[in-house]
């Protein structure tokens, strides 16, 4: 089934283009989300309509997320975790904690942004993607102290 892409879809492709989908991927998951159209020659023509407010809405929306990575490129966040004897972690540190640290410093991000990368389980500093947008990407260093 073919669909127009309204947004950026991952895996999937970007904002304006004509894809090949599954049936069910589209009717269950794209077309009720709003992320795309069927690629008929009504929708086609309606997307070229709306092509410049979809233009100008992606735009504020990448200018908000270099707002934010400016925010962000600036902080340095500390977590203390509890560590055994040979000084690894218990547990791991998750992005919902990074995400309450990042929210006690004025910044809010949403959690399912913060890419771990197979998680952070050992001390010191480590370097944390957080996905802003699909042109925008922030990095945060995170260090990991004995809580003692």
């Amino acid at each position: 089934m073919q669909v127009i892409l309204m947004q950026d879809v991952l895996h999937t492709g970007g904002r304006g283009e004509i894809v090949n989908v599954k049936p069910g991927y589209a009717r269950n998951f794209l077309i009720p989300k709003g992320l795309a159209l069927e690629a008929t020659p009504g929708n086609q023509k309606y997307f070229e309509q709306q092509r410049k407010k979809i233009d100008v809405r992606h735009a504020k929306q990448r200018e908000a997320a270099q707002e934010i990575a400016a925010a962000i490129a600036s902080l340095r966040l500390r977590i203390a975790k509890r560590v055994s004897e040979a000084e690894t972690l218990y547990g791991s540190v998750t992005a919902g904690e990074i995400n309450e640290l990042l929210h006690e410093k004025g910044v809010t991000v949403d959690k399912r942004r913060i890419d771990l990368e197979g998680g952070i389980k050992t001390l010191g500093d480590h370097q944390v993607r957080i996905e802003l947008h699909p042109e925008v990407v922030a990095e945060v260093t995170v260090t990991v102290e004995s809580e003692e």
